[in-house]
């Protein structure tokens, strides 16, 4: 700490003329830059030994899914088929009951044009058994 000069912060600071400033060294010396190259060279290294050792563990956890995805399929026919036959069984319920619905309905319907034609032809019936057409107030 002796060795080292502490700068006075209320000293203003002199800056060197461009002239006397020593010329830029290099920004990549071949120390660094073969430094570089090791550490990449150990990188690739380190990363291949990884994929190396990893690639047996992937290769297991694969067939673990694959496994899992098999015994799902085998535990997921009964279900489809259960869900299948009260789907039929259902469907086939509704459609009985719609059937009988749209019976009822066409039966009122035609119940009801039988209805409304009887009443029309007993009015007719009327208006030419007084003869003067009946308004509606009088009826």
């Amino acid at each position: 700490m002796t060795d080292q000069q502490l700068l006075d912060p209320t000293e203003p600071v002199t800056e060197i003329p461009a002239a006397e400033a020593p010329a830029e060294e290099p920004t990549v010396d071949a120390a660094a830059n073969s430094r570089a190259r090791e550490w990449l060279s150990q990188l690739e290294a380190m990363i291949q030994q990884v994929a190396t050792q990893a690639a047996p563990v992937a290769r297991e956890v694969g067939a673990k899914a694959a496994e899992l995805a098999a015994v799902a399929a085998v535990k997921a026919g009964p279900a489809a088929q259960k869900a299948a036959a009260a789907t039929t069984e259902y469907g086939q319920r509704f459609a009985e009951k719609a059937q009988s619905v749209a019976a009822d309905w066409r039966h009122e319907n035609e119940a009801a044009k039988a209805a409304d034609e009887s009443a029309a032809e007993a009015e007719t019936a009327k208006e030419l058994a007084s003869g003067e057409p009946e308004t509606p107030a009088q009826a």
